[in-house]
């Protein structure tokens, strides 16, 4: 296993894990989580992919206290960051939640250096009532950090997240910095599509499992399927039935390995 440190294009100290050999996989966390959440899935793929676990700008070692610096463009900046800091001219990327949406903005925004995606829980893709609730929530949540710490700001919002989710927060929360949490919440005030119909330029081959709860609806990754070019649905749903990060990693660990294992697009030169 390698630890490593890179800069993002305006400046910020970002942090990654690496191991394994092979295929490069960027495999990125949910949001509340870090990056060792996704441990016990990159265990399974380390046989055959060299999987790069990056903590998030504002979670885990990636801290980042200033609300100004958050963006889908600038977390998308981050990937490619990530990618030319290791070298590398394309991946296969895939995320969780918050992981997932910057998996989409940057396989539409740096189609060249994305050979495929994987989504585990697609996050909703608001209308203009609902991403206005999405900020109130958002900033209360960032509120109640502020205020009273991190366990405090995601007290009552787990109980409506899948259980995997709320075990993966509750785990990361020692090693969050509650300024960085509070910041990272600001990205609420950008929108990361306008509608599901945004998806359709995105052509890499990307594999969607469907989330079960309303910040993930299994309806969006149905829709997501069918509107991205290359699309495919994993028949395997984000649900109450899984219950910790090991459990996710068995559950979603087989169908990414056959997804792997099917021609994808090949590495191009920088």
């Amino acid at each position: 296993m390698e630890e490593i440190s890179y800069q993002a294009a305006d400046g910020c100290g970002l942090h990654a894990t690496v191991i394994g050999e092979g295929r490069p996989l960027v495999l990125m966390h949910a949001g509340g989580p870090d990056h060792k959440s996704m441990l016990p899935l990159a265990e399974r793929l380390a046989d055959h992919c060299r999987v790069i676990l990056p903590d998030l700008r504002g979670y885990g070692r990636s801290i980042c206290t200033d609300p100004a610096r958050y963006s889908w463009a600038r977390y998308a900046e981050d990937v490619i960051s990530l990618l030319d800091h290791v070298g590398l001219p394309s991946a296969v990327l895939a995320g969780a939640g918050l992981g997932s949406t910057i998996t989409l903005r940057t396989a539409a925004a740096y189609a060249d250096r994305v050979q495929a995606a994987v989504l585990i829980g697609v996050e909703d893709i608001e209308d203009d009532e609902s991403k206005d609730a999405e900020i109130r929530f958002l900033d209360a949540f960032a509120t109640r950090v502020a205020a009273d710490g991190i366990a405090a700001g995601w007290e009552p919002v787990l109980a409506d997240l899948p259980p995997v989710i709320g075990a993966m927060v509750r785990d990361a929360i020692p090693r969050s910095d509650p300024a960085s949490i509070v910041a990272a919440a600001a990205i609420g005030h950008d929108r990361s599509f306008r509608s599901i119909d945004d998806l359709a330029t995105i052509t890499a081959p990307t594999l969607i499992f469907p989330g079960t709860d309303a910040r993930h609806p299994t309806l969006l990754a149905k829709e997501a399927a069918s509107t991205l070019p290359n699309g495919q649905l994993a028949m395997v749903p984000i649900g109450n039935d899984l219950q910790t990060a090991e459990d996710l990693a068995r559950a979603v660990a087989p169908a990414i390995q056959e997804f792997l294992r099917s021609p994808l697009r090949p590495d191009r030169p920088s």
